[in-house]
Parts: structure tokens; C-alpha cells; sequence
């Protein structure tokens, strides 16, 4: 013998008849919650964050990368006087 039942409800229906807790307003909180994790991460993830988390030394404002790229340009050009690094003295 072979029976078949067919319920046709919702499953909010079927949640009700069984007595199952409803666990939409937890399940509301915490997608809230990570939607609001999830925008703080990319706001970190920015590429001026990113350069400042992984190059804390580097220059910040136009002003420091003017006077570091000075100094670099300073090193590899010769001084008046024969004493820089490039120069034959």
C-alpha cells in the first residue's frame, strides 16, 4: 500500500503548525550586523588605507613625496666639488 500526502502551505504555515520558534527578527539583526562589518571592511580595503597600513613610512602628503624624491635624485647625482657617488674623484 502506498499513500501520498500533498500539504500546500507556506513556510511560515508549516513553522506555526509544527510549533518551530520564528527566527526571522535574529536572523534580521545579525544580516544588519554583517552588512555593517561588511561596509567598515571597504572602507579599510581603500587604496589610500591600504598604502598607509602597508607602507607607514612612506610619504603622505605631496610636500614629503616632493622632498623624498629630492633626496633620491640628490644621491644619484654628482656634487659640486668631485665628491659624490657617481663622480671619478
Amino acid at each position: 500500500m502506498k499513500i501520498n500526502v500533498e500539504i500546500d502551505c507556506t513556510p511560515e504555515e508549516a513553522r506555526t503548525f509544527l510549533g518551530l520558534p520564528d527566527l526571522r527578527p535574529m536572523q534580521d539583526a545579525v544580516l544588519a550586523k554583517m552588512q555593517q562589518q561588511m561596509l567598515d571592511a571597504v572602507d579599510a580595503l581603500s587604496p589610500e588605507a591600504l598604502l598607509r597600513t602597508w607602507m607607514p613610512l612612506a610619504p603622505q602628503t605631496p610636500e614629503q613625496m616632493r622632498d623624498a624624491m629630492a633626496g633620491l635624485f640628490r644621491l644619484f647625482t654628482p656634487m659640486a666639488g668631485g665628491k659624490g657617488p657617481g663622480s671619478q674623484g
